[in-house]
């Protein structure tokens, strides 16, 4: 195993010609893949990884300064994918992870087949003419609570996110998931995401993108798919999934996994 591979946790899966690529969003790592991945490996050669700063990462490896931009985790990716000497994959990216798949495909188009993108915003805050879903004061109340007490601020966001309550399953792995980061690197992570602008960035990425959206997301409205389908610089296909919540994949997997193993399957439709 590389020193990249090592780092990030990297996993190689299941058998067959074809590669994924499995990325993580803010809060969670590979885990969050565990309903998806068991409906790949008979097929595919699956790869998983945890993103720096995920607690199942060492924090002595995190560079603040390397991770003050969605470029540095993009270069990761590319990392990853040269270490394991991958020429082509599929990458299926959830949240944050979508818009690091779209900087690297930028970078080297060649690597990525397709990106699917699962809950995947390139803005947070409103602006003119676009509905991110957030104001700056509710971005800085959030940053303030997780600085106050960051084990409290977890415990009111997880629901929120998943969409749940703490008897929800779901709402408890994330849960988990988010105590075992180290709350100054969950800081400085959020505030790299939700301060984020990645919308003119969007007409470069020239691989054909699918973009699925929970119907209700307090983390992406609807209306965020609808924009990158838009503006995304090659051909791209919009599936509104009838779930509620932020990370579908945990908390509605029989809903979600049918519809993520479609999109693998399925040819570009002929259309933007």
């Amino acid at each position: 195993m590389g020193i990249v591979e090592e780092a990030h946790n990297v996993r190689v899966l299941g058998s067959g010609d074809k590669y994924i690529v499995l990325a993580h969003g803010f809060g969670t790592d590979q885990s969050v893949w565990k309903h998806f991945v068991p409906h790949l490996i008979d097929d595919f050669r699956v790869i998983i990884f945890d993103n720096m700063g995920a607690g199942t990462t060492n924090p002595d490896y995190f560079d603040f300064e390397r991770y003050s931009s969605l470029e540095g985790y993009a270069y990761d990716l590319l990392a990853i994918l040269e270490e394991l000497r991958i020429d082509s994959c599929i990458f299926v990216g959830h949240s944050v992870s979508a818009m690091i798949g779209a900087v690297a495909s930028i970078t080297r188009p060649d690597l990525f087949a397709k990106l699917i993108m699962v809950s995947a915003s390139p803005r947070y805050l409103n602006d003119v003419n676009y509905y991110g879903g957030f104001e700056q004061e509710d971005l800085n109340q959030l940053f303030n609570a997780m600085a106050a007490n960051y084990k409290a601020w977890c415990l009111g966001f997880a629901p929120l996110a998943v969409g749940g309550d703490m008897e929800s399953v779901a709402v408890q792995e994330f849960s988990r998931t988010l105590f075992n980061m180290r709350p100054d690197i969950a800081l400085l992570v959020s505030r790299t995401i939700f301060q984020s602008d990645m919308r003119q960035i969007l007409s470069l990425v020239t691989v054909p993108c699918h973009i699925l959206q929970a119907k209700k997301d307090m983390a992406v409205p609807v209306v965020v798919s609808e924009y990158l389908h838009q503006h995304l610089g090659g051909k791209s296909i919009v599936d509104v999934i009838a779930t509620d919540g932020h990370l579908p994949q945990l908390s509605s997997p029989d809903i979600v996994i049918p519809v993520l193993l479609k999109h693998i399957r399925l040819d570009i439709e002929a259309r933007t």
